[in-house]
């Protein structure tokens, strides 16, 4: 038997604006849940309306969780919005464990005045994202602040995953000798962001790389014939591949030496990014992953990464060497050498 809604009528999302009354808790804001984010996101756990969702456990393997802020600027961007990076960005982390990403948790901080055309748009946005990378929204919150407290709505996401038994993929695995892979060319997103958010224009379109990768994941772990030969994924959003790799370095204890030449950057992102300021090496990715691995398996994975339409241009770029200092250096294409450092201050704020 369905419930009962006694609305007076339905949300006006064509023409409607986000109110105090929405985050307060009383008929309007359970009104906005029904007729939006339960539609959307419907499944069956949501439907258990309760606080929490009750889920099964695996029955094997491990658990694990991850949750990530998303406060991007702008909204909408070539190539995605806030909603789909909220789920693509919350999937990635727990995919650089190597699990299988199940559930999402989301809420969401409106600020008063918001269009409900454009929420909607974000809602429905972040429903497909969830459906195409298989994983449920089960669970959420919404909260409203004062117009001017806020800058259109934030979104944090909390995801859950299933590990295989036996499986140790973190930044502490890195060893001497390990070959350094990336999944394809770097710094689409944060370029694509920069670039809308500056009014500039370019020959060829610059879009994000925003996509969930835990089907890339999968694939590599199972073109290897001992999953523990691949010892870190990390996925480089916020300060680019640089930052990331300095704290692999830095939690393994160890040193890494890049190729320049073999790093993988689109002529454009390389032009947009001269033309900015920018340094690729430290923009923000969110679809392209990292990994590390023994040397022997280094082929196998590349095999596996460009065979998969998120890694076709997979690039070793790379290697773990010994460094009591956990120094990133880089042989440039002039044929010297330079330290890559961690990135100091914010080169592009809220990208993610």
């Amino acid at each position: 038997m369905s419930q009962r809604k006694d609305y007076v009528r339905p949300i006006d999302f064509k023409h409607g604006r986000i109110d105090m009354t929405h985050g307060a808790g009383g008929r309007v804001a359970a009104q906005l849940i029904d007729e939006l984010f339960a539609r959307a996101f419907d499944n069956e756990y949501l439907r258990q309306g309760h606080d929490g969702a009750l889920l099964p456990l695996p029955t094997q393997g491990r658990l694990v969780m991850a949750t990530d802020g998303h406060v991007i600027s702008p909204l909408f961007f070539p190539g995605g919005d806030i909603g789909s990076l909220s789920v693509h960005g919350t999937v990635n982390d727990v995919a650089m464990s190597g699990a299988l990403p199940l559930y999402l948790a989301a809420s969401f901080i409106i600020e008063e005045g918001f269009p409900l055309a454009d929420l909607r748009r974000i809602v429905e946005s972040m429903a497909a994202a969830a459906r195409e990378a298989g994983v449920s929204i089960v669970t959420g919150d919404t909260k409203v602040v004062e117009q001017g407290k806020g800058d259109g709505v934030f979104i944090s996401t909390t995801g859950i995953g299933v590990a295989q038994p036996g499986l140790c993929i973190d930044g502490r695995q890195a060893r001497v000798g390990d070959a350094v892979l990336v999944s394809g060319t770097l710094g689409e997103h944060g370029v694509a962001v920069m670039s809308l958010r500056e009014s500039l224009e370019f020959e060829t379109a610059i879009v994000s790389d925003s996509a969930a990768l835990h089907t890339l994941v999968q694939a590599m772990l199972q073109a290897l014939p001992d999953p523990t030969l691949l010892h870190v994924l990390r996925d480089p959003t916020r300060g680019g591949l640089a930052t990331t790799l300095n704290e692999i370095a830095r939690q393994s204890q160890v040193g890494m030496l890049l190729r320049e030449a073999d790093i993988p950057v689109l002529p454009q992102v390389a032009a947009a990014c001269e033309l900015l300021g920018l340094d690729p090496l430290y923009v923000a990715n969110e679809g392209k992953l990292i990994a590390v691995c023994a040397p022997e398996a280094a082929d196998t994975l590349l095999a596996a990464m460009r065979a998969h339409p998120l890694g076709q241009g997979a690039q070793r770029i790379g290697t773990v060497v010994e460094d009591a200092h956990g120094f990133v250096q880089m042989e440039t294409c002039f044929g010297g050498r330079r330290v890559v450092d961690w990135l100091s201050g914010e080169q592009l704020p809220r990208s993610c």
